[in-house]
């Protein structure tokens, strides 16, 4: 009886070895080892010169860059002059941002997927006539930013001094006399910053 068996299975080992051998995988007596699946991690700098890209120290600070489909935060490092008020303060920590973020990244960084899309020369000015205190106002409307360039501008002025609340949110307008608006750096905006405009509401006037 156990030959008549062995003899019933031996043909059907042999069709199945010949159906993987037929989608081209090779059967194995024994299990391999492939090793680790190869890495695909990315945005991620070692190099000092490329992490903070800091001239003569400064004061420390972090924006949020694009790499693939989400935001990082990378380190910087501004130059803010001292015993200005705090508005001007904040006006000038913001422009400090505002720079980091059209800066050209560099060689390593495009390799490590880094990349913004924040145009250069974008400026920033404070509060005017009738404004909340807090308020910023940028060279160009936020609605005509595409949704990348605003998602890092407000996650990068929404985690630095120079958003006047703690609450992850910053008001933002054009140069104009545009209507103000409160935006927020959610995980959302965070993780799909392409998806439409960080969540905001309007702000009236002081």
């Amino acid at each position: 009886m156990g030959v008549r068996r062995r003899m019933v299975f031996l043909p059907v080992l042999a069709g199945l070895a010949a159906v993987l051998a037929g989608c081209g995988i090779r059967p194995t007596e024994v299990p391999t080892d492939f090793g680790p699946a190869p890495s695909r991690a990315r945005c991620s700098l070692a190099e000092p010169d490329v992490t903070t890209q800091a001239s003569g120290g400064g004061m420390p600070v972090q924006v949020f860059l694009l790499c693939g489909s989400s935001l990082v935060t990378v380190d910087r490092a501004i130059r803010v002059p001292e015993g200005d008020s705090e508005t001007e303060r904040r006006v000038l920590v913001a422009q400090g941002l505002l720079d980091e973020l059209a800066r050209t990244p560099s060689t390593a960084a495009k390799d490590a997927g880094y990349a913004t899309d924040v145009r250069p020369g974008t400026k920033v000015s404070g509060p005017r006539r009738g404004d909340p205190e807090d308020a910023l106002r940028l060279s160009s409307a936020p609605g005509d930013l595409s949704a990348y360039a605003l998602a890092q501008i407000v996650c990068t002025f929404s985690d630095s001094a120079a958003a006047g609340e703690v609450d992850g949110s910053v008001i933002l307008g054009g140069p104009e006399s545009e209507t103000l608006r409160r935006y927020e750096c959610t995980e959302g905006v965070r993780a799909r910053p392409g998806a439409g405009e960080p969540p905001s509401g309007e702000v009236s006037a002081g």
